[in-house]
């Protein structure tokens, strides 16, 4: 394993022409995408592979990184997805028995540019005044040409807001997680339909480690293809972009709703059942990543810990139970609060079987706090598969 290189200049570039100075690391060459920054101490690997950071620049606030390395166990994708990386002190060799690559190594690999020796507290703290914001990292001859012709490439960039990026990150053939192959030895009662947005690898691994058989299929499913699996439930996973340009998976979602299966989604999938129950989103001013973001369970009065990471959120009312802006849909209540800016957590439908919250219950790495979310589901998915069961006895007598 090599040590850290480093040798080339770097520059990080924001948008309203702040310029952070620093060395390469990883690939060399240019960066464009939007700047955020993560608070875990822990799991880049499982951040860095996370498709919801597509076309993002993250900065990892804990200064240390890259001393585990990296592995072939715990990537949550099959590729690195974020567009570029901004760390403070970067390892200069991993160690860890688990390592088999320099986390270096791997963002060469997959040609992401990276800076180091970056006073990431200080750029923390300007995307907390600022907001998150189109950016750019310049390694090697990118970093030669000149300031203002640098924040003329980074603001030259789309927008985050208007983005549709589910076709980029998603599946382009379904495939089948059999809960045989996660340590289940019982019986498989319940089978899923996944829409896969983003979603990482841990997720449909919960499911089947609690026997649930899970049909993972690309972004642009149709509801026939769903009743045609005869699933039991529907799951929408996480993913990048604005949920406002989601309106074919909104549109799923509420025939799903009309149907009266079983629906969970996190993250993006929170986002798509509140616009498919008539409520809007909007860009938060500089999100909520990382795996260390309390939220309040509104219905138990307990505080989770969770792994999140959104730049888009819900527009509901935060207190009490009322009508959906679609009434069709019964009552719904906001079901989960962010406890550091009161931003709506969660979803909770009453009067239909669905529900969603804007963290990630699978959590990997970081806290398993609402792991009992998957759980929740099964129960749902119980209990319309017995109402069903009654209805169709009372129908034969």
């Amino acid at each position: 394993m090599t040590a850290v290189q480093g040798t080339e200049q770097a520059l990080l570039v924001l948008e309203d022409g702040r310029v952070f100075r620093g060395r390469s690391y990883g690939a060399i060459g240019t960066a464009l995408g939007e700047a955020v920054f993560s608070t875990g101490m822990s799991g880049y690997q499982e951040t860095l592979t996370d498709p919801s950071y597509a076309r993002q620049i993250i900065v990892q606030t804990f200064p240390h990184i890259g001393n585990t390395g990296v592995n072939d166990d715990d990537a949550e994708s099959t590729r690195i997805w974020a567009a570029g990386y901004v760390v403070r002190d970067a390892a200069r060799r991993p160690s860890n028995w688990r390592a088999q690559r320099s986390l270096d190594e791997e963002l060469r690999a997959y040609e992401v540019v990276g800076i180091q020796q970056v006073d990431t507290r200080a750029l923390t703290r300007h995307l907390r005044d600022r907001g998150a914001m189109k950016s750019g990292i310049f390694s090697g001859e990118a970093a030669t040409a000149s300031v203002e012709e640098l924040v003329k490439a980074v603001n030259a960039q789309p927008s985050m807001e208007g983005q549709n990026l589910s076709a980029l990150v998603s599946t382009s053939e379904a495939y089948t997680v059999e809960p045989k192959d996660h340590g289940f030895t019982g019986e498989v009662e319940y089978s899923i339909a996944a829409i896969d947005l983003g979603i990482k690898a841990m997720t449909p691994q919960r499911f089947a480690e609690r026997g649930v058989r899970v049909h993972v299929l690309p972004h642009n499913a149709t509801f026939a293809e769903i009743t045609a699996l005869d699933a039991d439930g529907v799951f929408i996973s996480n993913g990048p972009g604005d949920p406002a340009t989601a309106a074919t998976q909104v549109e799923l979602v509420r025939q799903v709703l009309d149907a009266r299966i079983p629906y969970f989604g996190i993250c993006f999938g929170n986002q798509i059942l509140g616009r498919a129950l008539g409520y809007g989103t909007y860009k938060l001013r500089f999100g909520h990543r990382g795996i260390n973001q309390p939220v309040l369970d509104k219905a138990t009065g307990k505080v989770e810990i969770t792994s999140q990471n959104h730049g888009f959120a819900v527009d509901a009312p935060r207190e009490g139970a009322a009508n959906a802006p679609l009434e069709r849909f019964g009552r719904v209540e906001v079901s989960h609060i962010s406890l550091n800016d009161s931003v709506v957590e969660g979803l909770a439908c009453l009067d239909i079987p669905a529900f969603s919250v804007q963290y990630h219950p699978e959590a990997a790495s970081g806290p398993h706090d609402a792991s009992h979310l998957f759980d929740r589901f099964i129960t749902n998915m119980r209990a319309a598969k017995n109402t069903a069961a009654t209805a169709s006895t009372q129908g034969e007598k």
